[in-house]
């Protein structure tokens, strides 16, 4: 996503890169007393595009080098699965692949399953609801892309289905979303449809929702190690940076009121099975203190988004050959929401030290 979904040919609307060496938690359990270090199987991700391992690499997509939010390339791997890479376990591969858009753009694919891949994250996914950014739905331009955008909700139950109804103790559970939820709402003020206090309302639901799943459908169907990202600041971001500075003030109302209500849904559940990283706090840190973390540029997208060069303007197209400079490659963004390989894998390797501060890894 770089856009509203309004604007032309819109894709995934989901926020950019909340990286790091230090990564911030907030405690929903996690202990450092644990007796021995667990030995993973497999990872098992759920959420929107930062943690979409390749839903929409088919067709024209694919044809062009696409496939993932980010810069893409052969090296170029997303947090998720730099993750399953230092801890030896299989890559991360798609769930579900596909898209429902114009036949003539090359954007009309048949859904296809994929049995044992465990990358249900989607790009344009939403909590509950499934019709995300981009998806045919919405009509208007995103009925030319079509992205298939199956909530966090459906990817869950998807997953159960296929794995007799259960998690395993061996299992790492990811979970990152809300913010295209985020985006459904603003655009929807926007266009006079509802008012800011039911936009927060909203917001507040899906995070409800959110933290039920987590609870309920995770957490109670046997998985022990299970990290959920919180929203990142969203007005840092160079697309909020393009929006008029009167609009911030709404748009960080929508990120609080998510993030405080998913916080208070989680804290319910008080085992040492989940942690909740608080990459709100992380975005807030990294932007003050990018040179520390290696970044060269936080403002600045690293893919060059203009129509000729990148028709979607998205990262999910984009790649060496569409780049907005020879040097990019320690840029946090990639389009003006979704974070470059090199901020993922600062992710990860935040990520990754949490997890053995909590005798996970």
């Amino acid at each position: 996503m770089n856009r509203p979904p309004h604007l032309s040919l819109p894709v995934s609307l989901i926020i950019g890169s909340v990286t790091g060496i230090a990564l911030l938690i907030s405690g929903c359990g996690g202990s450092t007393s644990k007796s021995s270090t667990p030995q993973y199987s497999q990872i098992i991700s759920f959420g929107d595009s930062l943690s979409d391992v390749g839903t929409y690499r088919v067709g024209a997509v694919a044809a062009v080098g696409g496939g993932e939010f980010t810069i893409n390339g052969p090296n170029n791997e997303i947090w998720v699965q730099d993750i399953a890479t230092a801890l030896s376990l299989p890559a991360p591969c798609a769930a579900e692949t596909g898209l429902n858009g114009a036949a003539s753009l090359g954007f009309s694919v048949p859904v296809a399953t994929h049995s044992g891949c465990l990358g249900y994250a989607q790009g344009g996914a939403r909590v509950t609801n499934p019709v995300g950014p981009g998806n045919a739905l919405l009509g208007g331009s995103n009925a030319l892309l079509g992205l298939l955008t199956v909530p966090v909700a459906t990817q869950i139950q998807n997953y159960l289905t296929a794995n007799n109804g259960a998690f395993s103790s061996s299992d790492l559970v990811t979970v990152w979303a809300g913010a295209n939820d985020l985006f459904i709402q603003a655009d929807t003020v926007a266009a006079g449809a509802e008012t800011p206090a039911q936009a927060a309302a909203a917001m507040a639901q899906a995070a409800t929702e959110l933290a039920s799943y987590v609870n309920m459908e995770i957490l109670g169907k046997g998985a022990t190690h299970v990290l959920v990202l919180n929203l990142p600041d969203i007005t840092l971001t160079p697309y909020a940076l393009a929006l008029p500075s009167a609009d911030l003030p709404f748009i960080a109302q929508l990120v609080a009121t998510f993030n405080q209500t998913l916080q208070a849904g989680l804290a319910s559940d008080s085992s040492s099975q989940l942690l909740m990283i608080d990459a709100y706090t992380l975005s807030q840190t990294e932007a003050a203190n990018a040179s520390t973390y290696g970044l060269t540029n936080i403002t600045t997208p690293a893919c060059n988004l203009s129509p000729t060069a990148n028709p979607l303007s998205s990262s999910l197209i984009c790649s060496a050959a569409n780049l907005s400079s020879s040097n990019v490659l320690n840029y946090e963004y990639a389009d003006t929401v979704h974070p470059t390989p090199y901020s993922h894998a600062l992710l990860a390797k935040g990520v990754l030290m949490q997890m053995s501060t909590a005798g996970w890894y």
